[in-house]
Order: C-alpha cells, then structure tokens, then sequence
C-alpha cells in the first residue's frame, strides 16, 4: 500500500467512510477539487483499504457524456448481475435502457430504482464500494440515477464516492471532501523526491506557488525545467491557468514521441471505451504496429491492458488535441469501420459522424436513427446531441432546420433549456414559415416552464394563429397552452386575445376530441360568461372523464393535464366527485408513465383535494412524497399547498413565511394566480382569528381577477369576511355570482355554498339555509366545507342563546376540523363550546408509539397491503431499508406481525386525535 503524502485529513475522513460502510450504513462522499490535485490517488488509497468489499468502478469520458447509460454499463456491467431477479417495471426500464430488450423509452425513474435495488442486494453478500473517478465527465443520464441512489440508500452497506472537479448539479448537496493543493511544506518534499541535483530556493518556490500545490502540476513541470534553469533561476513556466499548464507539459511530452506512437494515442483518446481489441483493429487499419505502443508506456502515459487507460485525462485531452482536423477524422474513420454496426449502432455512427467534415445525408440519417434508439432508451441528452449533428451534416435548409427542431425539442424534454433556446435561434432563420411557428411554440412553453407566464402566452398566441394553416389540431392544442398561460399570468387582455383567437381557430374535425371541446368550453367561458360555456363545459367534462378511464392510455392524458385545465374545468363547474376523481387519476397516471415532473405536480394538487375532503393524513403522505421525489431531483418541494395546509392548520408563521415568498414570486414572473392562492392563505388566517376586514379585502381583490377555477376557494372566504366584517354590498355581489350558476349548473358543492351564503346574509329563514347547506355539502364529501357549515351555523345558534343546539353543531364542527388537522377552526369552534358552558381538550400528542415520518409512511403503507419492493418502489428506498424500518415500527408499536399493523395504528390515532 503506497503512503499518501500531506494528506492526513483526507485519509482520516475516507477511514469513517468506509466503518460506517462495515458498519452497515451507507454513505454517499464527492470528493471536489481542480485537476491533478489527487482525487484519483485518494480513491486508489481507498480501494486498496477495502480488501473485504466488492469494488464497482467507473469513469467519466468527456467524448461518452453523450452516450446515455454508459457510466452504469461501465458500473454494472453490460448484463447487471441480479437483473432477472429486480420488480418487473424496474426490470423492464433497465434492460430497454442497456439495449437488452426493446420496447417504449423506459422510465428513469424506474432505472434510478433498478440501481438502487440492484446495489442494495449486492451489498447483502460483503460492504460495496462504488467508486466513479471525473464525475463531471459521466453522462448524465447515469450521473442522476447515481445520485438519486445516493440520496435514498441508508442502512445497505453501500459506499459511493464520486471525485469532480466540481459539484455538479446532480451531486449537489451530497457531502463533500474538498481536495486542495498540499501545503508548501509537503510540495516542497514532491520537488525534492524528483529532483536530482541543486535546486535554487527561488525556482523551488516559485513551483511551489504557482502550483498551489497540486501535486500533478508539480510532478510534470519540473520536467520541463533543466538542469541549469533549476540551478539558475533563469526559465520558469508561463503564467497560465494550472489545467493548461498541465496539459501543456504533457503536449511537449507527446511531441518527442516517435510519430507512430503519437498517432496510437490520437486514436486511443476519441475511443471512449478502452475496448484494445477495437483499438488494435482500427490502429491496424490506420498501419500503426504495435511495437508503438512501447514508448507511451515507459513514460507512464497510457497502460494496455484489460482497457486501454489513459494515466490522466489531461492526457487523453492532450493527446485528442495534439491531433489535426485530419488526422482526428481518420482515426475516427478507423474506429468507425472497426466498430460492429450491428452490436453497436450508435458508436458506430457517432465515429461516422466525427470522421465527415462535409454534408453528407447519409451519415446524418444514421445519426437520426441513433438518436431515435436513444430516445428509446430515455437517453434524451445523447438524442439531441446525435439530431444536432445530423443537423450540421445536412446541406438542404428544410431538412437541416427540421433536424435542429428536433434536438431543440428534445433538448427541452432533458431540461437543457438554454442549449434548447440556442438551437431554436438556428432554426429562426429557416424560411419555412411552420417551422417558424414551432420555434415560438417551444420557446412559449420554455417561457411557461420557467415560469415566465406573460411573453409564453404573447409567444404561443401567435404560434398558434400560424400553426393553423398547417395543422388544425397541433393549432388547438397550442391555443389551449396560449389560453392557460394567459390565466396564469392574470393578464386579462391576454386572457381575451387566447380566446377569442380560439374561438375563431379552425376546428380539428374530431368531436370526439377532449382537447378541442375543452378549449371550445374555456374560451366560450372567456367570451360569453359562464351560463353560454354550460353545454360545451358538460361534454368536455365527459370526454375528460372517459380519458382518464384509460389507465393504458397516457396520450390523451398528458394533453389535457400539461397545465391541469381539466381540473380547472371540474373546479369551473363545481363538481366535487370529477374534481377528486381528475385530481386522483393524475397521480395514477404520472405515477405509472414515470413522469417525475407531472408527478410531484399531481401529487402537490391531489394533497389539497385530500385535504378539502378531509383526509389530512392522506395529505401529508402525499405532500411528503413529493418532497422526497423533489429530494431524488435535487430541487426544493412546492410552496402552495404546503402554505395553504399551514395556513389551515394554525402554523402562523410558517404560513406568513410562505405567503411572502409566493409574493415575490409573483412580483418577479407575473404570476397573478400565484397571488391569489398567497391571499387566499392569508384570508383562512384571518378569518379564523377575526380579522374580518382584512380577509375580505383580500378576498375582495381575489375576486374582482376573476381567475378561472379559484371561484370555490374565494367565495366561501369573501362571503364569510363580508358578512362579520358588515359589508353587504359585497356580500350581495356574492350571493348573484353564485346565482348565475346555480341556474344553469346547480351541483352539491355550489348549492351548499349558496345556502350557506344566503343564511350569513341575514335572509329570512337563516336556519333552513343553514340546514340546506348541511345537506348538500354531506352529499360532496367536502368534510372541510361541511365543518365550515356547521361552525357558522353553531355561532349563529349561539348568539341566540340556544346553547343546546349550538353544542351539537359546534361539537361536529370541532370534529371534522380536529379529525383534518384543521388547528386553525378547531381552536374558533373550541372557544365557541367554552362559550356555551361546554368543555372540550385539545388534541394530545402521541402517548405511544413514537413513529417518525418515515416510518408512519412505511406503516400506513404495510397496512394497506403493499409488499416491502412495492413500498421502496413508492418511497424511493431499497426493500432492505423498508425491511429495516419495518422492524423498527414493529418494536415501537408492541407488534409483531402486519395483521396487527391496522388495530395498532389506529391505536396511535385515536390517541393522537382525542377530544
């Protein structure tokens, strides 16, 4: 075992790396730091410490970013050991992904959740080390799925260590070791075990400082320093960055190599998979013998071996560019004609490609094939690098545009939005004026995925209006985003133009057609008024209830629910069971297709509707899947239903925390409906506590938006405020709105609402009001609209002294609010019952069981009939964590065996929601 000079520190940190791997415990460590610092000898010091674990390795190759997955074939192998055994989705996903089976593009999400099985069972044997030298370097498409296995592993025996020059996006967050330079005390001893004779004090340091200490630095300059200049003082390197002046010194190294052996390298460098009988193959091709391989191994530059390995990647780099244009294009010539086309497709046209320094069709339909195989295997970052450069080797202007169009799409899918923008501003200058409107089509949604609500609705106005000379139904379904865009950025000119545009668009031709009715229903909604959008709002109901019928279908899905307008219909028509069907169904089908994104969307929004319908826990679970979906992505949960729920829930100044960042969110993308839902938070506050006044003129600006959808949320809020704080104008306004509906669509949930309103209105007969309310509401299932009901109802007995009465709906109130979470009420109706003589305890904490949030997610799971894969499956974990946790609830709850999990958990929450 070789002794690390000067780094201390690092080798004690990488020691409890590997205990608490022994130990049982994973642990996940990125080692960052500039090149040539030494995280590569950090990580060969760790694996020889690790004479008791399996070892996996990879590396990441700057010309392989693009080739998707190609950092877990290095990790797992081309077959992964324990495929056959993985859950079938998972099973599935990974095979399409390594190209073992074919079929529709596997879900990452499923990949992510292979690998961190597969890892997991691995480490059942003896500890596992996963070790991926230049991370910044591995494609992406394997960069997220290790770190989202490095997120959700806990108690597997796994170890992954990653070494980067920095943190990539992927990586951040995970703990870091940051590898520096070694001290001048500790260089100064690399110098002086490389140097032979004297050494002038003032070139020493001047090395030492210039280097910062980076021990490959040290080592490689001091060659390019004779004898004298070390002695004199005379010659000194160039101020350059340091990666420069590294790979400088192993360009003049390359240079005094025989031509033969240069050109050997040239060709090992743009073969990314270190694969010697290819290397050979195409070196033979080329004439190179291999006796050229001699030299570059005495000077240590490259082993040949099991792979050909570069000793640094500023090698490889050094010796690619060493190379001219053509002589780069031969030896990817020679690797392209040595490269089985059948076995490996996309290599093969990838060298193709390189290797063409002019147009030509039919390496560039090549390409278009690879990138089509790529998409298949989710690999949309190599997709859109093979349409971008079939799209440099296409002469024709048409076929070329088309071609960056493609990558720009693609591009987008991945993420990349900048690099998607950038392609798009190519495609501009094609005369093509489709492809122009497609163009501002993809830029309006970048604009409205980034939440950029005003120009993405200015920019998918008029790609529609151009798009309908093309295509009627790509048309309509671009108006619909332009329509829901405008709405989102509460711009009511905006609103206007959508719909009357999409009133006067071509029709598709399909009556059947769900897109096209729910356009038709919103932008009538827009132009007419409510009561002349009721027929077209009904039957787009219907068509988008039958598409969310078809669990096998995502396509009709995915076009109704980009920017949930088929909710804002269910909302639009107060209809309370499409409302909680939609809203469950899209966490169904994100769930199933793996659409991440769409997924914590769904989740987010199927919370709240759980919420309203009483169902607080379910709410929570949800809420906390969502943060842990958002974890795996290494982004940050949502705000709004977290503020809502905070402020129901009583959590004052987490609430207010929320409601000023949504503000500002607000201020700075024009989100107007961002604003309501802040005001709206603020307004439950208020009302709970009192303040009247400031409720209603909250409620009363949410109002006047008039923003689609948002009517159930701020009318049963303004009307309460209105009524206490005494302004029955606005109550007034109220009670005609609801009107207008009730008359053409009088639903449950909007006859409740009106009943209610009337009997805060002083109307004569308030009581039976009060009791239509009771009745209508039972029938939604809205359990926290009915405690609403009962609570106003029970003050208004009070204050008229029937204190009996006012106990049984004040009781119920408290009830339904208490059973919800909804702290907020409970406290109003609990003084309401103090003050009728009546006496009520607040909610307990636990008294048994002490489960944390994990293990109550595991739990409730178990109960509910779910294996342990099917568990880890739904919390991103391992079967083993689950198992893990398991155990752990089992031991708290007094239990031993999932038969007893429901009677034990119900235990626990009677105990927690006691009056």
């Amino acid at each position: 075992m070789h002794e690390l000079l000067g780094r201390k520190r690092e080798i004690a940190v990488l020691k409890e790396f590997m205990g608490a791997v022994r130990r049982g415990q994973s642990r996940a460590l990125v080692l960052r730091g500039e090149p040539g610092v030494g995280k590569t000898a950090l990580l060969e010091h760790l694996t020889e410490q690790a004479e008791d674990c399996r070892v996996l390795r990879a590396v990441g190759v700057q010309s392989e970013m693009e080739l998707t997955f190609a950092g877990l074939h290095q990790l797992l192998g081309r077959r992964p050991e324990g495929l056959d055994r993985l859950p079938a989705p998972q099973h599935e996903a990974l095979s399409a992904a390594f190209g073992i089976t074919t079929g529709p593009p596997p879900n990452r999400f499923f990949i992510a959740l292979a690998v961190l099985t597969l890892l997991s069972e691995a480490a059942e044997e003896k500890p596992l080390i996963c070790v991926v030298d230049d991370e910044q370097w591995l494609d992406r498409a394997s960069a997220q799925a290790l770190a989202f296995v490095a997120r959700r592993l806990e108690v597997e025996s796994v170890g992954l260590l990653f070494a980067a020059r920095e943190a990539s996006d992927e990586l951040r967050g995970l703990p870091q070791l940051v590898v520096a330079g070694l001290t001048e005390e500790d260089a100064g001893g690399v110098l002086d075990s490389v140097f032979t004779g004297a050494v002038d004090s003032r070139v020493r340091d001047q090395i030492v400082s210039e280097t910062r200490g980076n021990p490959l630095a040290l080592l490689e300059l001091s060659r390019q320093v004779t004898p004298a200049e070390l002695a004199g003082g005379f010659a000194l390197p160039g101020v350059l960055p340091l990666t420069g002046r590294i790979e400088e010194s192993f360009r003049h190294r390359l240079e005094a190599l025989p031509i033969p052996t240069r050109r050997l390298l040239v060709l090992a460098a743009a073969d990314p998979t270190g694969e010697p009988s290819l290397v050979w193959e195409a070196a033979g091709r080329l004439g190179i013998e291999a006796d050229a391989a001699t030299r570059a191994v005495e000077e240590r530059l490259v082993t040949f071996g099991v792979r050909v390995q570069f000793r640094h990647p500023l090698v490889r780099s050094a010796a690619y560019r060493s190379a001219s244009v053509q002589e780069r294009q031969e030896v990817h010539r020679a690797l392209a004609e040595s490269t089985d086309p059948r076995t490996d497709p996309d290599r093969h046209a990838w060298h193709r490609a390189q290797s063409t320094s002019g147009p030509d069709e039919d390496v560039a339909e090549e390409l278009e094939r690879s990138a089509d195989r790529a998409q298949a295997r989710g690999g949309l970052a190599a997709a859109a690098a093979f349409l971008e450069r079939a799209a440099v080797l296409t002469a024709a202007p048409g076929p070329r545009a088309h071609r960056l169009l493609s990558a720009a799409r693609v591009k987008r899918d991945a993420g990349a939005l900048d690099a998607s923008l950038r392609l798009l501003s190519a495609v501009e200058a094609a005369p093509d004026t489709r492809m122009g409107a497609e163009v501002d089509r993809n830029r309006g949604q970048i604009a409205l995925e980034t939440g950029r609500g005003t120009e993405a609705a200015r920019l998918l106005l008029g790609a529609a209006r151009r798009l309908e000379a093309f295509d009627a139904a790509l048309a309509r379904e671009t108006y619909l985003d332009a329509l829901v865009a405008a709405m989102w950025a509460g711009a009511p000119e905006r609103v206007s133009a959508a719909a009357l545009a999409a009133r006067s668009a071509v029709d598709s031709g399909d009556p059947e057609c769900a897109v096209d009715v729910l356009l038709d229903a919103l932008s009538t909604r827009v132009t007419e008024g409510y009561a002349a959008a009721a027929p077209a709002s009904a039957r787009a109901m219907e068509l988008v209830l039958a598409a969310h019928q078809r669990p096998d279908d995502t396509g009709p899905w995915l076009r109704l629910n980009r920017a949930r307008p088929s909710v804002t219909l269910a909302m639009e028509l107060w209809d309370a069971d499409a409302w909680l069907l939609i809203s469950a169904r899209q966490v169904d089908f994100a769930r199933t297709a793996g659409a991440l994104a769409q997924l914590r969307i769904a989740l987010n929004y199927h919370a709240w509707t759980c919420f309203v319908a009483g169902d607080g826990s379910t709410a929570t679970l949800l809420l906390q899947e969502e943060r842990l979906i958002a974890e795996a992505m290494n982004d940050v949960p949502a705000v709004h239903t977290n503020m809502l729920l905070a402020a129901w829930r009583g959590e004052v100044g987490r609430a207010r925390e929320m409601i000023d960042t949504e503000m500002r969110q607000t201020r700075a993308h024009g989100l107007v409906r961002f604003a309501t839902l802040a005001d709206y938070a603020g307004a439950v506050m208020d009302n709970a506590a009192g303040r009247h006044d400031a409720a209603c003129a909250a409620m009363w600006r949410a109002f006047q938006r008039e923003d689609l959808a948002y009517g159930p949320l701020i009318v049963p809020e303004l009307a309460e405020a209105a009524a206490r704080s005494g302004d029955l104008d606005r109550l007034k306004a109220v009670g005609a709105w609801l009107g207008e509906r009730t008359r053409v669509a009088p639903t449950a949930w909007l006859l409740g609402i009106e009943a209610r309103v009337s009997a805060l209105a002083g109307e004569e007969d308030a009581e039976r009001h009060y009791r239509m309310s009771v009745e209508h509401l039972t029938r939604t299932g809205l359990r926290t609209e009915l405690a609403r009901t009962h609570l106003l109802y029970g003050e208004w007995l009070r204050r008229r002294h029937r204190r009996g009465d006012a106990r049984v709906q004040l009781h119920r109130a408290h009830e339904l609010f208490t059973a919800v979470g909804a702290e907020v009420f409970a406290t109003r109706a609990r003084r309401e019952l103090l003050a009728t003589g009546e006496q009520t305890r607040r909610r307990q904490a636990a008294t048994r069981g002490d489960l944390t949030e994990q293990e109550t997610q595991i739990a409730v799971l178990a109960r509910e009939g779910l294996s342990n894969p099917e568990i880890a499956a739904r919390l991103f974990l391992s079967p083993r964590t689950v198992q893990y946790h398991l155990r752990k609830v089992f031991a708290k709850l007094g239990i031993s065996s999932r038969a007893q999990l429901d009677h034990a958990l119900s235990l626990n929450e009677s105990a927690e929601e006691s009056l």
